[in-house]
């Protein structure tokens, strides 16, 4: 079973930057979609980006696409969203999730039903 745990979070100025780090173990992070999803108070949770083991294949959100990437390290089983110019709408809790497939469906990778595992989410705040 697949287990994420997060960390990075905090809070910054606009303008600012800030690197989420998703680790597991090899199994899940060699054979899974995985994502990061964020969800502000009273707001619907929403994906942010997504990251295919199996292809590298990346996808992000509109709202982000040019702020954030991803980046890895194999040897740690971690991947990394690197958050720049941070908006005080990105404020937010982020959430790391897995889905065991090896490549993350175009349009449906922002689908958090299909997602089987979760961290327990770092905060992010953004203050203008």
């Amino acid at each position: 079973q697949a287990q994420l745990r997060e960390s990075g979070g905090g809070s910054v100025q606009a303008g600012g930057s800030l690197r989420l780090s998703c680790a597991t173990n090899e199994y899940t992070f060699t054979r899974a979609c995985m994502a990061w999803f964020r969800q502000a108070p009273g707001k619907e949770r929403e994906g942010v980006a997504a990251f295919s083991s199996g292809t590298g294949n990346t996808y992000y959100a509109d709202s982000v696409k040019g702020r954030f990437t991803f980046s890895q390290d194999n040897a740690k089983n971690t991947l990394y969203l690197q958050m720049n110019s941070l908006k005080p709408e990105d404020t937010a809790m982020y959430y790391c999730a897995a889905q065991l497939t090896w490549n993350c469906h175009s349009v449906y990778w922002q689908r958090n039903s299909d997602y089987n595992y979760w961290g327990q989410g770092t905060q992010v705040t953004v203050s203008s």
